[in-house]
């Protein structure tokens, strides 16, 4: 798994409704042939984008019949959160890292690499069924 991360104190760059519709459109077009390349080569699996902080819930159950309690946080570090992710299934953890530094050198404002960090995660398989 992928994970991009966003964090005001390792990027600088301003936010995504702070770019052009150009250079929108050109980060999309490059996620979307990144996708197209791994599913070419059988690795990709799955990738999305999450909205932004602003949007989050945390929810919590409030016991049985009541309404969830539904809040804006806290959440851990509002400085950092998770941009999207990619499920690839790749035969090396050396090709995770190769797809990931690709998926970092997306474009942003101007059309430079974003150099977002990407953290790298194995999915670990479904738990023996005797445990």
């Amino acid at each position: 798994m992928l994970l991009m991360q966003f964090s005001a104190r390792t990027v600088d760059f301003p936010g995504i409704e702070q770019w052009t519709p150009d250079e929108v459109r050109a980060h999309i077009a490059f996620m979307r042939e990144t996708n197209t390349k791994l599913a070419a080569g059988g690795e990709f699996v799955d990738a999305q984008g999450l909205a932004g902080v602003d949007t989050v819930k945390i929810v919590r159950s409030a016991g049985e019949g009541a309404a969830p309690l539904v809040t804006e946080g806290p959440f851990p570090e509002t400085k950092e959160f998770l941009a999207g992710w990619w499920i690839v299934d790749c035969a090396s953890p050396e090709r995770a890292v190769e797809i990931a530094a690709a998926v970092s050198a997306a474009p942003g404002p101007g059309g430079a690499p974003l150099n977002m960090p990407i953290e790298v995660r194995q999915v670990m398989a479904a738990p023996d069924p005797e445990l």
